[in-house]
């Protein structure tokens, strides 16, 4: 039985504040004397940084102000300081900034591709908190106008699953998946320990340092040199993220993983069908380095890593075709490891909000009915007898897909 065989591999591996206030100059040589920036802040280094390269300013009064939230104007005038982008010219027309003291920057940060007016259609209102999706859209778009491989990656990140706890909780709209995408791949941003992004959130000056220090770097490579980026964009164009993970390549054909989703795979025992409609490989061997930026969506302490596997996260869907559908049809129906798996073990489904299988013999499936949830199997890292190892999965259209591990 497939459950059986799949427990006994598992078993068998156990024996930033006011309007004006960035206004004021701050001298490169002052930076470190900030009345409220002692040399114990956790972002100390990176203010100095800022301010030295006058990125960032004082208040005028010898205060940095780290804790208060940064402001459309402000940090629109940051990037504009920060950024390497060509201003395509042509002074943005926004109704409120006529004498604003931010009025040239913002207008610059706009040349150079960062938002523009018909963003702000009511006014850019300057003086506004920076919420952090906002953040995210304007650097996500600053770093397209600079590189047309990021903007294909805002393109690839459109439906991807993003390993933020309001993808399946809500709280993140489907439009900024690729803004935050970006951000989360390339680490410009990142969620907050309890996993979530804060989409509606402000950022402070403190804060924003530091994100400006590994914008100034981001800019200047390629998309494809952050793994994370890769990640989200082959699950946002193939559903897996195995080419980016694993040492597994697709067969020199059209049999990919892709080719198998959404459709239906028959069990064998005849009591229902499964359709898969994602693939997500951890490359990792622990929790701690799952090897992927999924690892902690799908794993903690209570994952059981392989040495000699990699683990696959499995989102499928199931119809029963008999009133009786259990647990055991599901899993004794399996013709596949690529075809479902056991229960996701430890927090991930509780803090993150998907659904995996019951572990207490409830009734989880309902004939007639598609139930949808995660469950997790595993395929082999290495190749130990052979040339390669072959692992496919077959729709009952005829379309196979095959993944391929060479020696």
């Amino acid at each position: 039985m497939f459950k059986a065989m799949l427990m006994t591999i598992f078993a068998g591996a156990m024996i930033f504040g006011t309007a004006g206030a960035i206004e004021q100059p701050v001298p490169a040589a002052a930076a470190a004397a900030f009345k409220d920036v002692s040399v114990s802040h956790w972002a100390y280094k990176a203010i100095n940084d800022a301010v030295s390269k006058g990125y960032l300013k004082g208040d005028g009064s010898g205060k940095f102000r780290p804790n208060d939230p940064v402001t459309r104007a402000e940090f629109a005038a940051i990037l504009a300081r920060v950024s390497t982008n060509e201003n395509a010219g042509g002074a943005a027309a926004f109704s409120d900034l006529a004498g604003h003291w931010s009025e040239k920057e913002v207008s610059e940060a706009a040349g150079k591709g960062f938002f523009s007016p018909a963003d702000y259609t009511n006014g850019f209102k300057p003086g506004t908190p920076l919420t952090r999706v906002e953040m995210a859209k304007w650097m996500a778009s600053g770093l397209a106008a600079r590189d047309g491989e990021y903007k294909q990656a805002i393109e690839d990140t459109k439906d991807t699953i993003v390993p933020v706890t309001e993808y399946y909780k809500g709280g993140l709209n489907k439009a900024d998946y690729p803004y935050v995408s970006v951000m989360l791949g390339t680490g410009l941003m990142s969620g907050y320990p309890d996993d979530s992004f804060g989409g509606g959130k402000t950022t402070t000056r403190a804060e924003v340092a530091v994100i400006i220090q590994r914008y100034e770097t981001t800019q200047t490579k390629a998309p494809s040199a952050f793994k994370g980026l890769n990640e989200l964009r082959e699950v946002g164009t193939t559903g897996t993220n195995h080419l980016s993970v694993t040492s597994y390549v697709d067969p020199p054909n059209e049999h990919t993983l892709q080719s198998i989703l959404n459709k239906n795979t028959s069990l064998r025992n005849g009591a229902g069908k499964i359709k898969i409609h994602h693939y997500i490989f951890l490359g990792g061997t622990s929790a701690k380095q799952p090897g992927s930026i999924y690892g902690r969506m799908f794993a903690d302490k209570e994952t059981l890593f392989l040495d000699d596997s990699y683990l696959v996260f499995i989102d499928s869907s199931v119809s029963p075709l008999t009133d009786s559908f259990s647990l055991a049809h599901y899993s004794n129906g399996m013709t596949s490891f690529l075809q479902g798996g056991i229960r996701v073990y430890g927090q991930g489904p509780t803090k993150f909000g998907y659904k995996t299988l019951p572990n207490d013999g409830s009734k989880f499936f309902v004939k007639g009915k598609e139930t949808r949830f995660w469950s997790y199997s595993v395929v082999p890292r290495y190749v130990t007898h052979g040339d390669s190892v072959i692992r496919d999965i077959g729709a009952d259209d005829g379309s196979m897909g095959i993944i391929v591990l060479k020696k």
